[in-house]
């Protein structure tokens, strides 16, 4: 047979090794990109974290975020709005609610009985004291005037017959011609004349005064109200509604309340003889309408509010004020002297107190630590951390940190502020690792985190 050639055919190995092998290098792989991931992750979140705890455990304003201080070292000037401190006096007010009463008012009534024959008014009009207003008719009381004028001249007649015969008695008494008794009885006689005399000389006043309660005057200058009754009316003196109102406008009172402790300081300037002015504003306590001076305080206080009424009196010479009106009572008790006087809207509130941003040389801010003395309104009166004539700001606090560099502007329709133009040098030893400011946001309005305020930094 012939030889046939034998091929060796290499052994066929199992692919799988080589297989395995590479996937358990790519395994190693993924694990080294997933433990990078987890430690960033981890040095991120941890960093965060103490971030947050740092400012939150530093209190005091002055620390800038981002580990440098705000505005100092550099970037963009924050636009605010800056008022010149002043030193001067600030006046300490008691404020109330009030309403304003009528110094007087009188309600006319007739006194006699008759018709109405004349109206001397307007409604609306103002009567001064004597002003005739409303006549009745007269001839009623005429008539009785001049029955008691005639009964009067009768008994003026008789009387006169009876002293005659009484002075005849006597010359006959002395003669001897008549008795005692008779010149007794005659001198008694005079003596009822006398007094028949003396009752028709009342009948006759009050006669008189009937007629003249027909004509109707004012009895205090003011203001007259809408009328009641018309011409040709009968009137009684037993009415119960009169005839018309007057109220006196001028001067006019104003009743207002206080606080019960508020009553030692305003009782003692009244007994020390001082005078309280008291202004009286609007309802919306913003216009002042009369200034007045404060009269008496009521002499007791109310249980049931705990407050104590007082009585104040108004000239009201422009008539501004007006019975049962609401307004807004401001009683001056004291002035307070020498104080810084700043707006209002400077003042800030963080931890550590009151505070205010100064604008220091370089239109840089400085955070200074205040006391308040007293609040007047729009006005704060400051009596230490600020001098007159310094200037502080009073809009765009939110965006400042104790170094930050401003571009002052003036109140819109004020006097523009002064402000120096060189940049001043940083001080020695101010660290530059300050702590950094929680990323979740930005700190609230005038309450920057940091160490005290009025320290180095």
């Amino acid at each position: 047979m012939g030889e046939v050639n034998s091929v060796s055919i290499p052994e066929s190995r199992p692919r799988s090794a080589p297989a395995a092998s590479t996937g358990k290098s790519r395994w190693w792989v993924w694990l080294l990109i997933v433990g990078i991931i987890a430690a960033v992750g981890f040095w991120y979140f941890r960093g965060r974290s103490a971030t947050q705890a740092q400012d939150a455990s530093q209190g005091a304003p002055g620390a800038a975020p981002g580990g440098r201080k705000g505005g100092a070292s550099g970037g963009a000037a924050v636009p605010v709005v800056v008022a010149t401190a002043q030193r001067g006096d600030l006046p300490v007010y008691f404020n109330g609610l009030g309403t304003v009463t009528a110094f007087n008012t009188v309600t006319i009534h007739s006194r006699v009985d008759g018709q109405i024959v004349k109206i001397n008014f307007t409604e609306g009009q103002f009567v001064h004291q004597g002003d005739s207003l409303v006549e009745i008719d007269p001839r009623p009381f005429q008539v009785q005037l001049e029955q008691a004028e005639g009964l009067l001249a009768k008994d003026q007649a008789q009387r006169k017959d009876a002293e005659v015969n009484f002075e005849r008695f006597q010359l006959l008494f002395k003669e001897g011609v008549i008795p005692k008794q008779q010149l007794d009885t005659q001198a008694a006689q005079v003596g009822t004349f006398d007094g028949s005399i003396r009752s028709d000389q009342g009948q006759i006043d009050s006669a008189k005064l009937q007629l003249s309660y027909s004509r109707i005057t004012a009895p205090i200058s003011g203001r007259i109200g809408l009328r009641l009754v018309d011409v040709g009316n009968i009137v009684h003196a037993s009415d119960q509604n009169g005839l018309l109102v007057i109220t006196q406008l001028q001067p006019i009172a104003v009743i207002f309340s206080l606080p019960q402790d508020q009553l030692p300081q305003v009782n003692t300037k009244l007994r020390n003889g001082g005078q309280l002015t008291v202004d009286a504003f609007d309802r919306d306590d913003t216009n002042k309408i009369e200034s007045g001076k404060l009269q008496t305080i009521d002499n007791q206080i109310d249980t049931t509010t705990g407050t104590y009424k007082l009585k104040a009196v108004f000239d009201n010479s422009k008539n501004l004020l007006f019975p049962n009106q609401f307004v807004n009572i401001h009683l001056l008790v004291d002035t307070k002297a020498n104080l810084v006087i700043v707006p209002a809207a400077a003042i800030l509130r963080g931890p550590q107190g009151t505070y205010v941003y100064s604008v220091e040389t370089g239109n840089v801010v400085k955070i200074r630590t205040v006391t308040i003395a007293q609040t007047t309104g729009n006005s704060v009166g400051l009596s230490a951390g600020l001098n007159g004539g310094e200037i502080v700001v009073i809009d765009g606090q939110d965006k400042l940190q104790d170094g930050s560099k401003v571009n002052p502007a003036a109140p819109s329709g004020g006097a523009r502020s002064q402000s120096t133009a060189s940049t001043p040098q940083p001080p020695s030893g101010t660290p530059a690792d300050t702590p950094t400011a929680s990323p979740s946001g930005q700190k609230r309005q005038g309450q920057p985190a940091g160490r005290s305020p009025g320290k180095p930094q």
